[in-house]
C-alpha cells in the first residue's frame, strides 16, 4: 500500500474520517505505544457502517438492538482496518483518541495519554484477515519509525479482566517480528 505519515499525523493514503472524540496529548506527550483492538458493530458483524458512527457520535440506536446500550459512549481509535485491509483513520497521530479507558502499561496509568489505538474489524471469535494483518504491519512499521514508538500490545494487557481483545486469534506473530525489527 505505501504508506506515508504527513506533519499532521494523518496517514496517507488512509481514508480520513474525522472523529470528536479525540484532544491533546497531555504536556506535549508523543505517543511511545501501539494498542491493537477488535472491534465490530453489531458484534460479529463486518463491513457496516456501526463503527465509523460509533466514533463519529452518529451512532442510530434504533438501528440495532445492541446499540442501545453504547450509543452514549464518546470513544474512539486512530485507525480501523477492516476484514479488506482498507485503513480509515479517526484522529491524527499528534491528538489523542480515547480508545483504551482504564488502563496501564509497564506501571504507567492512563494509556491513552501516551499511545496510538488501531482498531482490527473483528471480534474475540475468530481469525483475522491477512489483508488486515499486512495492513497493521505496514502501518506498525511505518509509526515505529516515525514516531517515537517503542512498544505493540493488545488491550486485554492493558486492561486485564476488563477488556479481552485483540482476542485468542490475533496471531501476533504475524506483527511482533517486524515491528521490533524496524
Amino acid at each position: 500500500m505505501s504508506l506515508t505519515l504527513d506533519e499532521s499525523g494523518w496517514v496517507r493514503p488512509a481514508r480520513h474520517v474525522i472523529s470528536p472524540n479525540c484532544d491533546d496529548y497531555p504536556g506535549g506527550e508523543r505517543p511511545s505505544l501501539l494498542v491493537v483492538h477488535n472491534i465490530s458493530l453489531p458484534p460479529s458483524e463486518y463491513g457496516g457502517p456501526g463503527v465509523e458512527a460509533l466514533f463519529t457520535n452518529a451512532l442510530d440506536a434504533g438501528e440495532h438492538p445492541y446499540y442501545a446500550g453504547i450509543v452514549q459512549l464518546r470513544v474512539s481509535a486512530h485507525f480501523f482496518i477492516r476484514r479488506d485491509g482498507e485503513l480509515v483513520q479517526f484522529v491524527p497521530a499528534t491528538r489523542r483518541a480515547w480508545h483504551a479507558g482504564a488502563s496501564s502499561f509497564c506501571g504507567r496509568e492512563r494509556c491513552n495519554d501516551f499511545s496510538l489505538g488501531v482498531e482490527m474489524e473483528g471480534s474475540d471469535f475468530e481469525p483475522f484477515a491477512d489483508a488486515q494483518y499486512a495492513t497493521l504491519a505496514e502501518l506498525a512499521v511505518l509509526l515505529k519509525r516515525e514516531l517515537p514508538l517503542t512498544a505493540i500490545t493488545g488491550h486485554s494487557d492493558i486492561a486485564p479482566g476488563r477488556k479481552t481483545d485483540p482476542g485468542p486469534f490475533f496471531d501476533w506473530e504475524r506483527i511482533r517480528p517486524l515491528f521490533e525489527s524496524a
